[in-house]
């Protein structure tokens, strides 16, 4: 998901609504998103959530009051986004962002079993698509 395929929508306009914790995506197919802060740091693109390899990737518990900072352009490609507990190493390319968009509903939904899988309770029900 890392790369830039020349058939991937790309996005418009990107708004963060802080209070909210959401982040608004419009892409240049008509689609918009909002992903909640959290989603976006527990799918962080970074080898810290990711790790090196396949089956070394790190769950991420407790992300549920985060907030996104700073939202840094990275060329034509990509955005860095800089959340309230200090991470900022991922970069968020426009595929990997419309992935996330597009694969919302599974993602979540399998985050929320390998917490429960892990024996971890969200003290916060808020997500958003």
């Amino acid at each position: 998901m890392s790369g830039l395929s020349p058939q991937t929508p790309r996005p418009v306009d990107i708004r963060l609504h802080q209070a909210s914790r959401l982040l608004e995506i419009h892409f240049d197919n008509n689609t918009e998103c909002m992903l909640s802060c959290e989603f976006l740091r527990v799918y962080s693109p970074s080898a810290e959530v990711k790790g090196h390899g396949i089956g070394q990737e790190v769950l991420q518990i407790g992300k549920e009051a985060v907030n996104i900072t700073a939202i840094e352009p990275v060329g034509n490609y990509a955005v860095k986004l800089v959340f309230s507990d200090g991470h900022d190493t991922g970069l968020y390319s426009w595929d990997y962002l419309y992935y996330l968009a597009e694969h919302y509903e599974a993602l979540w939904l399998e985050y929320i079993g390998k917490l429960e899988a892990a024996g971890h309770q969200r003290k916060d029900a808020q997500h958003a698509k």
